[in-house]
């Protein structure tokens, strides 16, 4: 496996702000790695289910292999993707963000993931880390946030706790701005709710300005941001180092929480719930979520694309839930922003 920590590049770099010239191979390299280290250890920790591999091509250029499970043990669905692609244009979506790659042929390589467990007091989990090409410009982007359905504070403390452990290992601000980012992008604004309990969010990561590369300019993490002011310019190889870290704690932060919750008794009722507040995750991914629009408007493989999907779920008009009931608590204090790596948490 690519080490993260160590990799060099194959000869001196002249610019601060270029990459190795075997940028794209080392990326690529760690990407599979990455999916194929986690889909060993879901297996494992399913007991039963094994991920079968989909690989695909892309007519305009590149490809990439689908690993999905499906009625495991203990996820009901669960996809592991890899992919690389490039071409001549990128779409409208990444140059309204980043206008100075229009011209320039793309190369875009990443590992998503999302799971679907079958029992409602196991939280889906999701998780995205890229990297894109465009010339000589750069960036690394992603993240991972988990979405419980059942409320447990031990369990947010520990998946915050971890991220924020990895982010500290690179850069004491990461965590500082980069978990409000994601309370911000992992937003239904139709709904004005939080799809879960969040986790780290970033993206147009080149080691040059600012940290927060938002649109929201007076948002948590903007001003977070805008406090630390810009921090020193930081070389290609370190930034990739943070995303192998990040990546490489996905096993630590959400394993030990599928083992606490997964032989836990659920009924009717808790299933119903699952079922109805994975519309939300429906409806972010269908109508915020900027890796289904990369996708669908590259021509990606629309059944990759959407595996992120659920296999089955449910909405209800004009749900509310019963006060001082656990359903009650995810509204009023877990899908509200949190201090959870500090254990500080308010209430409604």
């Amino acid at each position: 496996m690519v080490s993260t920590q160590q990799v060099k590049s194959s000869q001196a770099k002249t610019s601060q702000s270029l990459p190795p010239k075997n940028s794209k191979a080392i990326v690529s390299r760690f990407m599979q790695n990455l999916q194929s280290q986690i889909c060993s250890n879901l297996e494992v920790i399913d007991g039963t289910g094994k991920f079968k591999e989909d690989s695909w091509e892309r007519p305009e250029g590149g490809g990439g292999r689908s690993r999905i499970l499906q009625n495991g043990n203990v996820f009901e669905q669960g996809g592991v993707n890899f992919s690389e692609v490039w071409g001549s244009h990128l779409p409208a979506s990444i140059l309204s963000r980043r206008p100075e790659a229009a011209g320039h042929k793309f190369y875009a390589t990443g590992v998503s993931l999302v799971l679907h467990p079958k029992n409602p007091y196991v939280p889906t989990v999701h998780l995205n880390y890229r990297y894109f090409e465009a010339g000589p410009i750069w960036w690394f982007g992603g993240g991972i946030d988990l979405t419980p359905y059942y409320p447990f504070a031990e369990d947010a403390v520990h998946f915050h706790s971890t991220l924020k452990q990895a982010c500290d290992a690179h850069h004491p601000d990461y965590y500082r701005v980069f978990k409000p980012w994601c309370d911000e992008y992992f937003y239904l604004k139709h709904r004005q709710e939080n799809r879960g309990i969040g986790g780290i969010f970033f993206d147009y990561q080149d080691g040059e300005g600012q940290l927060y590369r938002g649109s929201n300019s007076d948002s948590p993490a903007a001003i977070v941001s805008n406090t630390i002011g810009i921090p020193k310019p930081c070389p290609w190889e370190e930034i990739f180092s943070f995303v192998g870290t990040c990546g490489e704690s996905f096993i630590t932060a959400y394993l030990p929480i599928v083992e606490r919750r997964r032989l836990m008794e659920y009924g009717e009722h808790q299933r119903n719930f699952q079922l109805y507040r994975r519309g939300r995750y429906v409806e972010f991914n269908l109508v915020y979520d900027r890796g289904t629009l990369f996708g669908l408007q590259t021509n990606g493989r629309t059944e990759s694309i959407l595996m992120s999907l659920p296999p089955l779920v449910r909405w209800e008009y004009g749900y509310q839930p019963k006060a001082n009931t656990p359903e009650a608590q995810l509204y009023d204090t877990f899908l509200k922003p949190q201090d959870w790596a500090n254990g500080v948490v308010s209430g409604k």
